[in-house]
């Protein structure tokens, strides 16, 4: 008995050790539970959602101390002035940051977020003498739309495209197209004429931009049909591209002239006698030069309405500007061609329209008149755009006297471009 009780002890003790050496090669328990493991996670959330407001916090500080030379309206700590970007009322915002803070103004997006608007003169040809790269954060959006282009690229990138295509748009290369703008735009009149046969009242936005449409495909693309009237080839109303620098050619001969205005050679009120009277038939490719009345009038809309109301640019290195002040590297800044065309310390009673601002003799700042941009990144179809608005004006105002219509009148809106949020609503009378 004694033997078997220490067989049985040995046994018990041989099952024991066997226990503990398998309980001791089994993989060990997690460290804690599942609750466990979501409080670690919890904690490393919250720490990183400390760090995170820290680095928020020294972004703010560090954006409040670069303008605090700058003065703005109250903004709020989170978003800002960002109420100023989502009503209809934005421009008449802008148009008194012009008048209550001198030449610039800090516009908060957000919390850590913010522009330097500017609307001076001087201080645009600071900037525009400079070659700051542009916002990405404005731009890239579009990116997807239009690809890498001259809008978007920068550096050494964007010189050799632009040096590349400026000789394309060279004065004497863009003559020859004056004749394919005159087909477009007597293509929009024809159907405008067979609209007022119906109704007088005429929304034009949507006719001026399938015109610029269809100028920009015959220019570019040599494009055959007309956009305007879905028609792949009209030989008589079109013009063939071989054709295209006459068409319009023989028509008959008219003064030119604006209802209640003098004709665009005559001597106005103040001006010298620019160009002995002459009468005009198009082809007038020639006579673009010797029209210095209209020129006037599309500068002075222009100066209203610039097309781009603003543009936007990421300082690559600190600027001072000419009154002491100044920003360091990495600020956004706004250009707005908008307030600087309102602003009346540039140009007085800036709400009325005066075409005799650009009289020739007349002297404004360099950069006081910026509807094309400036510097070296200026708008490369500028001249062809002046041409393109000098053909419409002129064949419009031979066959139409136009009228806006009180009841509708156009609300601007900044996009992109300046656009009209109701469109813009004329009444139109045939001219005998």
């Amino acid at each position: 008995m004694h033997r078997g009780g220490c067989n049985s002890q040995a046994s018990q003790r041989s099952g024991s050790l066997c226990t503990m050496s398998v309980s001791g090669l089994s993989p060990p328990r997690p460290l804690g539970s599942v609750s466990g493991l979501l409080q670690v996670a919890s904690l490393l959330g919250l720490v990183l959602l400390l760090l995170k407001a820290a680095q928020l916090y020294l972004r703010r500080q560090w954006l409040l101390k670069a303008f605090q030379e700058f003065p703005c309206p109250p903004s709020h700590w989170l978003y800002g002035h960002s109420q100023e970007l989502r009503n209809d009322q934005g421009l008449q915002d802008l148009l008194k940051r012009v008048e209550k803070f001198p030449c610039a103004s800090p516009r908060w997006l957000g919390g850590t977020s913010v522009q330097l608007l500017v609307y001076d003169p001087d201080y645009m040809k600071v900037i525009l003498g400079r070659s700051d790269p542009k916002s990405l954060g404005i731009y890239k959006f579009m990116a997807p739309w239009i690809g890498y282009g001259l809008l978007l690229l920068n550096g050494q990138t964007w010189f050799q495209h632009r040096r590349m295509l400026t000789p394309a748009f060279h004065y004497d290369i863009l003559k020859p197209y004056v004749g394919l703008m005159a087909d477009s735009v007597r293509v929009m009149l024809d159907k405008w004429e067979e609209l007022i046969n119906q109704d007088s009242h005429l929304d034009i936005f949507g006719h001026i931009s399938l015109m610029t449409l269809d100028t920009i495909m015959k220019c570019a693309f040599s494009h055959q049909g007309s956009i305007q009237t879905d028609r792949t080839s009209d030989q008589v109303e079109e013009g063939s591209a071989a054709e295209g620098g006459r068409a319009g050619e023989g028509q008959k001969e008219e003064a030119l002239g604006f209802p209640g205005h003098p004709p665009l050679c005559q001597k106005a009120p103040g001006l010298p006698r620019p160009c002995p009277p002459f009468r005009i038939s198009f082809g007038f490719r020639d006579h673009l030069d010797q029209m210095p009345y209209t020129t006037m009038c599309i500068k002075e809309a222009l100066r209203l309405y610039p097309p781009v109301p603003g543009i936007g640019r990421e300082l690559s290195k600190p600027i001072t500007f000419p009154d002491g002040r100044s920003l360091p590297r990495g600020i956004m800044v706004m250009l707005s061609f908008y307030a600087l065309h309102h602003n009346p310390k540039v140009w007085p009673n800036p709400e009325v329209f005066d075409p005799f601002r650009f009289a020739p003799g007349s002297s404004q700042h360099s950069h006081a008149f910026l509807p094309f941009s400036g510097g070296s990144r200026n708008c490369i179809g500028k001249q062809f755009a002046m041409n393109e608005l000098k053909v419409a004006v002129a064949l419009t105002l031979l066959r139409f006297e136009l009228a806006p219509d009180p009841s509708r009148v156009a609300v601007p809106v900044p996009r992109i471009v300046l656009k009209s949020k109701n469109g813009i609503h004329l009444h139109l009378r045939k001219l005998l």
